[in-house]
């Protein structure tokens, strides 16, 4: 997790104007996702999640102010075009690290990294939750899918779609609910607001200098980057 934080900072402080550094960038990241065995279809299905976010960059060499060029015969701003394309490499690099990350690393031991890195106990055993349950949150919903299914629900009109506002309220009804018979018995427990460590040891060297050695080659890259501008 620390390697790839790193890293992201790496690809943020890369010049926009070095294209051969983000293609640098790029192999690095396809070189740790070959080491973690994940195919090409995989990382391009998961990097759609950023799509909404490059949809704001599109507009702005329409609308940016500055010199303007042609780009096959429409006029666009030559500095909305460092911006989207500045974006959209950035985004893109960035995204395709988290996905690497998530892919290869266990829930748990994500968990356990960010217990590590401090960050605050409360908003890891919220996402240790959230991560546990939501399987049991989804099977309710759809159980109650399938309750509406068999009443003959089947919406036609805006107006019939209030049931899914009362399926919704229940819904949240029923998981509060559920999270507080979960909390008690916790307490019962003797569960004190932090989950207990079963494993302790902590990474060895050469997972750090594996991790290490691939945030080393992107500071070089986006320093060089700076240096041959």
């Amino acid at each position: 997790m620390a390697a790839a934080l790193l890293f992201v900072l790496a690809v943020v402080a890369t010049p926009r104007e070095a294209f051969w550094a983000f293609g640098i960038h790029a192999a690095l990241l396809a070189g740790a996702a070959a080491a973690g065995r994940l195919p090409p279809a995989f990382l391009l299905r998961r990097l759609l999640i950023e799509i909404p976010f490059l949809l704001f960059a599109v507009f702005l060499p329409f609308f940016g102010r500055g010199e303007r060029v042609d780009v096959l015969g429409v006029a666009l701003s030559r500095e909305g075009l460092w911006a989207a394309w500045n974006i959209a490499a950035k985004a893109t690099l960035g995204t395709a690290a988290s996905v690497i990350l998530a892919a290869t690393t266990r829930v748990p031991d994500l968990l356990k990294a960010f217990s590590r890195l401090h960050f605050p106990k409360v908003l890891v055993a919220m996402m240790g939750f959230m991560v546990r349950y939501l399987d049991v949150v989804v099977g309710e919903l759809g159980r109650m899918r399938i309750a509406l299914q068999s009443r003959a629900y089947r919406p036609r009109w805006f107006g019939e779609a209030r049931a899914l506002g009362a399926v919704a309220g229940t819904l949240f009804v029923r998981s509060y609910e559920r999270g507080e018979r979960v909390y008690l018995a916790m307490q019962a427990r003797g569960y004190r607001g932090v989950m207990p460590e079963l494993e302790t040891a902590a990474a060895p060297a050469g997972q750090w200098a594996a991790a290490l050695a691939l945030v080393a080659l992107a500071a070089g890259v986006a320093a060089a980057g700076w240096v041959l501008r």
